[in-house]
């Protein structure tokens, strides 16, 4: 009976350290206090993206309570509010790391959907609508980084960006599929120095500068990379 009992206190053991405690979602709420960060400026893609890209400013806040930092932008008549966590921004920072030693020792070649997410992917959390009178749509996403050479316009030569690619977001309402909604696969475009204005953005001790002392600030106009 001893022997039994000391079996069976293993065992318990055993599977108390073999259970794994569930990863915590990412999410945040919109209505939590949050600090204006500043203005970036990024491209997107045109309605017919053989045109080229256009040029749009957005708008970075800080969540404090939930350790965010959001990204406002308004496409195709829909305002998206796309949420970054600690995680994701270390993960951010890195890849614009590995992005810039690969473009300074000329390794970037050729688009793919292999190099949309050649420095990884990341979790991120999005919230959508067209406007506030309509259904607040809400879920996590995956957020690819790499890179995609495009050019800005037909006189212009083709030239690498730094991409996020914002993947599709799928949303389901509990009361009426009716409400259901997925959000549009949307890719962002960085020049090297639009990149690391984010990147500055996203640094964790300039955030917590901000909870001690909000300010606003409006980073300097970034030049287009040549390659």
């Amino acid at each position: 009976m001893k022997h039994i009992c000391l079996i069976f206190i293993a065992l318990m053991f055993v599977s108390c350290n073999t259970i794994k405690t569930p990863k915590e979602e990412f999410t945040v709420d919109l209505r939590s206090p949050q600090i204006p960060v500043g203005e970036i400026e990024l491209q997107f893609d045109t309605f017919l993206s053989l045109i080229g890209l256009k040029k749009e400013t957005i708008a970075v806040s800080y969540f404090p309570l939930e350790d965010a930092v959001c990204l406002e932008y308004r496409e195709e008549f829909v305002t998206y509010h796309q949420f970054w966590s600690y995680d994701g921004r270390l993960e951010f920072i890195s890849a614009l790391e590995k992005y810039n030693k690969d473009f300074e020792e000329r390794n970037l070649a050729g688009n793919s959907r292999k190099s949309l997410r050649n420095y990884g992917v990341v979790e991120g959390y999005l919230i959508w609508q067209m406007s506030r009178i309509t259904i607040q749509a809400r879920a996590n996403m995956e957020m690819e980084l790499g890179y995609r050479f495009r050019s800005i316009s037909r006189s212009v030569s083709r030239t690498p960006y730094f991409t996020v690619n914002q993947r599709a977001a799928e949303y389901t309402e509990e009361l009426s599929r009716d409400n259901n909604r997925t959000s549009p696969e949307i890719t962002m475009f960085f020049t090297r120095a639009q990149a690391a204005e984010l990147a500055a953005f996203f640094d964790q001790d300039f955030l917590r500068s901000l909870v001690q002392t909000p300010a606003n600030t409006r980073p300097a106009e970034p030049g287009r990379d040549t390659y």
